[in-house]
């Protein structure tokens, strides 16, 4: 079978590999289709802070059951289904109170663990498995996993209805995160791009309003727009001058939440985070009950493949759709197996 790897900097090889086998508790899964995410990217550019190279990649698949190994109850071969990529040990302070996503010695499939989705096939433990309704094609579960984190991060900022939000960044998990905040209710939705083709898919899908992030005059035109202070302002890209913002537009007693993946430290404003009651709180992958909003969103066509998948490449042509992904154009790319 063919398997994907990342050999090194920006070096994709198509490797040929044996078929795994299912052990206890695991399944064999045939790919469909896999999403190419920023973390992608970032890993194949070497600037991952927790991805390795070489890795397998692919971690936003869709697949179908075609084996079950021992003691696995509860699915079939034929089963379509999408995986949710952590893989926890159960046994740690973090899987025992419900926080599985933060477990003490977590591994992540398609994230530098030995087998990723970009490939023909793939095991992996059933438990990690959600079933793919019939109503949904391949296109709209690839979906699935990349809207779990955005609607994770809403969740932890607390309840955003009726509340005035700050989206930086109007790319893939920007717009996602905008669905989720628009699903959770919230009044106001400013987004940020420096690209006006980002800006404008940005509006069409539903943002209050949005401003050029390269505007020297962008806290000011967002706080004008918004009329008050942000109550949440979800930071999608990071950096160093985004996190600096973010601050700026949350005070006071306003949550920047940090869902992008920073390539390296920032600092923060610490004499305002204290005197103005500000928080800052990091967000991180998603849980069960995240897939299954996720899956209630789409299925509502709150968030539509149409809107969201721009480019579609054959497994083979996979150094391509990740220079695609990469170049600031795409929403999502997806590799079709």
């Amino acid at each position: 079978m063919r398997r994907v790897v990342v050999e090194d900097v920006d070096v994709f090889a198509v490797t040929r590999t044996p078929i795994p086998r299912p052990g206890p508790g695991e399944v064999l899964v045939a790919a469909s289709v896999a999403g190419v995410c920023g973390s992608d990217t970032h890993a194949a550019h070497g600037t991952h802070p927790f991805v390795p190279l070489p890795y397998a990649p692919g971690h936003e698949v869709v697949g179908v059951i075609r084996e079950l190994g021992d003691g696995v109850e509860g699915w079939s071969a034929g089963d379509r289904v999408t995986v949710e990529p952590t893989l926890p040990c159960w046994e740690c302070k973090m899987c025992t109170t419900g926080r599985s996503n933060l477990c003490e010695r977590l591994r992540f499939f398609g994230c530098g663990y030995e087998q990723g989705g970009m490939a023909d096939f793939f095991t992996i433990p059933a438990n990690r498995l959600h079933r793919v309704p019939d109503d949904l094609s391949d296109e709209q579960a690839a979906l699935i996993e990349p809207l779990s984190t955005p609607v994770h991060a809403v969740r932890l900022a607390g309840d955003v209805a009726g509340k005035a939000v700050v989206i930086i960044g109007s790319g893939t998990i920007g717009l996602l995160v905008l669905a989720a905040a628009r699903h959770a209710g919230a009044r106001t939705i400013v987004m940020t791009d420096m690209l006006a083709s980002k800006r404008e898919r940005a509006l069409r899908l539903g943002a209050s309003a949005v401003v050029d992030s390269a505007s020297p005059e962008a806290t000011r035109e967002i706080r004008d727009l918004l009329g008050e202070s942000a109550d949440v302002v979800f930071d999608c890209v990071a950096v160093q001058s985004t996190v600096a913002q973010a601050c700026e537009l949350a005070a006071k007693a306003g949550t920047v939440m940090i869902v992008g993946v920073p390539a390296a430290p920032v600092t923060v404003p610490l004499p305002q985070i204290q005197d103005l009651q500000m928080r800052i709180q990091g967000s991180a992958t998603y849980l069960p009950e995240d897939y299954e909003t996720s899956i209630e969103i789409i299925r509502a066509g709150e968030v539509r493949a149409e809107d969201m998948i721009t480019g579609v490449f054959p497994l083979d042509s996979v150094a391509e759709a990740f220079a695609a992904s990469a170049g600031g154009e795409e929403v999502k790319v997806l590799v079709r197996v």
